[in-house]
């Protein structure tokens, strides 16, 4: 662990914060400083006027955030352009139940509930990132931060529409990229800047909106670059960052009052960045193309036709400084696409939606990588429904299902090509009750699935950076997860607090079991050591996560330019 102290300006506002760090129990304390460019800061949406922060990613049928059993964060541009972080886990840092990987400032995934990798899903506008960050955590999520409108984690059982590898949860980092709406104005941008002076890191972005009749337009491009950082023991050897990236996509908006559109986006990102714990660095680079787009049908049984297509070229490799060599490279060529007819009120039911979702990856290593993991392809289809109801004056119904098949072709340690069959099913309910004006109760039974990645089936040898030797299992089954979880809200006047606790019962828990035994990269393992390589076999077993979150707030004073608020937050696993 490191203390930095550092320095930091920052375009649009400023934002001064005492914190001590989650250790495990994570206590904070922060007091805004408002200026007149805060005066309308959408962290005051997010966390008090919680009737008008808007949450797209846990139901079909975009409204308030109050309305969900669970608790569904949603993090402001305003917030994410002072966390100045390089990845969105960055951006997260103070979120409840949310924690990081924190294995390189390229390379710090997010995780929900004690639980990250393949059990942890990415997503930009809904679809997926398209990366390997899952397989590693020395690999990055190519989504910058900057690039961000918003970003919402969704945790517990509204996570069922994403699929069988978003079982701890979900984040979705919503952005402009392709147009969701028309502009008012004909041209409008928005400029940030900024200085940290621990490791010279410097920052900034530019995005552009602009509007020609009935088409919207947007741009956006970001640059990072950051050195090694300093520590209480000096300078951090290999933990540099430098980032770029840009887009452009635009959207035709048509129909009675232009409730229908249709649009595309292209989506470029490059990034470079050092491996603390290695001697390597990575070089990182995406091509994704995006397209959203949305019918409106009319006022019958259905609704809206909501269709998300992405396709992502991912490519990264590991390099040696000292000769410039390529030691591995790891390719990831990505497709994706959803399908969502939304559907009005039928008898009790308030609003519904069943959707299909497709995904073809094909991943490969090369080099040193290539004794890791052979190349695999995985293909996921999925059909899943969502459901809203009012029942009574005070009491709110959800419900989710989803049926997937997955196919997964690779090959184990055995040397034999193998294909894996999986169908994993899940299911959910809620119940919201209002107790009073202030008060919302809410109780939410879940039972998700999730197939075993890539990894767990078929890993087979030697990965550098964290250090260990894995070997995967392709007898794997299915791991399943019931949980129960309830919530409390209160919001009123200058008092504002969110809480959960929540218990998750698996059954055939996959897991990395070290055996205490090291190996050379030939897979030479011994006990007394023979190598540097930790011996890691994938296995199975039931496993019981249960916890706590909590996040209080208390409005000190109303300011001509904002307000001065104290935040207390907490959360255990």
């Amino acid at each position: 662990m490191s203390t930095t102290h550092d320095a930091r300006a920052c375009a649009p506002a400023a934002l001064l914060s005492l914190s001590v760090s989650r250790a495990p129990l994570l206590l904070a304390a922060c007091i805004l400083l408002p200026g007149a460019a805060l005066a309308q800061s959408a962290t005051q949406t997010a966390d008090n006027d919680q009737s008008e922060t808007v949450i797209v990613t846990a139901s079909p049928v975009a409204g308030a955030s109050d309305r969900f059993a669970t608790i569904v964060t949603q993090i402001s541009r305003d917030d994410i352009v002072q966390s100045g972080g390089a990845n969105l886990a960055d951006a997260l840092k103070d979120v409840p139940g949310v924690a990081n990987t924190s294995f390189a400032a390229g390379a710090s995934r997010p995780v929900i509930r004690g639980m990250d990798a393949f059990r942890v899903k990415v997503l930009e506008d809904g679809i997926n990132a398209g990366d390997v960050s899952e397989v590693g955590p020395d690999h990055g999520v190519p989504i910058d931060p900057l690039s961000a409108r918003d970003i919402e984690v969704v945790r517990g059982a509204a996570t069922l529409r994403w699929g069988s590898q978003a079982i701890g949860g979900v984040v979705n980092a919503i952005n402009n990229r392709v147009p969701l709406s028309l502009p008012d104005a004909p041209l409008s941008g928005e400029a940030n800047a900024s200085y940290d002076s621990n490791g010279a890191t410097g920052q900034g972005s530019l995005l552009l909106d602009a509007r020609a009749g009935q088409f919207a337009f947007h741009a956006d491009g970001f640059a990072r670059r950051a050195s090694d950082y300093d520590t209480p023991d000096g300078t951090q050897a290999n933990s540099f960052f430098m980032g770029d990236g840009y887009s452009a996509g635009g959207s035709y908006f048509f129909g009675a009052d232009n409730q229908s559109r249709a649009g595309l986006g292209y989506i470029h990102y490059d990034a470079r960045y050092g491996i603390p714990s290695d001697t390597t660095f990575i070089n990182m680079r995406q091509d994704k193309v995006l397209s959203n787009n949305s019918f409106h049908l009319g006022d019958g049984v259905l609704q809206t036709l909501n269709v998300n297509l992405g396709y992502g070229n991912y490519i990264h490799d590991e390099i040696d400084p000292a000769t410039g060599d390529i030691e591995a490279t790891f390719k990831n060529r990505e497709w994706n696409g959803r399908a969502e007819g939304l559907i009005g009120a039928i008898g009790p039911l308030s609003n519904s939606a069943l959707g299909v979702d497709y995904t073809d990856r094909h991943f490969s290593a090369g080099g040193d990588a290539g004794d890791y993991l052979s190349p695999t392809h995985t293909q996921s289809a999925a059909v899943f429904g969502f459901t809203e109801a009012q029942l009574g004056a005070s009491t709110h119904l959800q419900g989710a299902a989803r049926v997937e098949h997955i196919r997964i072709d690779g090959t184990p340690a055995s040397g034999t090509p193998t294909n894996i069959d999986f169908t994993p099913v899940s299911g959910s309910v809620g119940l919201l009750f209002d107790l009073n004006s202030a008060t919302k109760l809410g109780f939410t039974l879940s039972s998700a699935a999730r197939a075993p990645g890539q990894v767990e089936l078929f890993a087979h040898g030697p990965h550098d950076g964290p250090g260990t030797f894995e070997t995967g299992d392709p007898t794997l089954k299915i791991e399943r997860a019931n949980s129960i979880e309830a919530t409390l809200r209160f919001h009123q006047d200058r008092v504002h607090f969110e809480g959960s606790l929540w218990d998750a019962r698996f059954s055939n828990y996959i897991y990395g079991a070290l055996t205490g035994d090291l190996c050379d990269d030939s897979g030479d393992c011994s006990n007394p050591p023979g190598g540097e390589l930790k011996q890691l076999n994938y296995t199975q077993r039931d496993a019981n996560f249960w916890g706590a979150e909590a996040k209080g707030s208390y409005d000190l004073a109303q300011l001509t330019a904002g307000r001065l608020q104290a935040v207390v937050l907490a959360d255990m696993v």
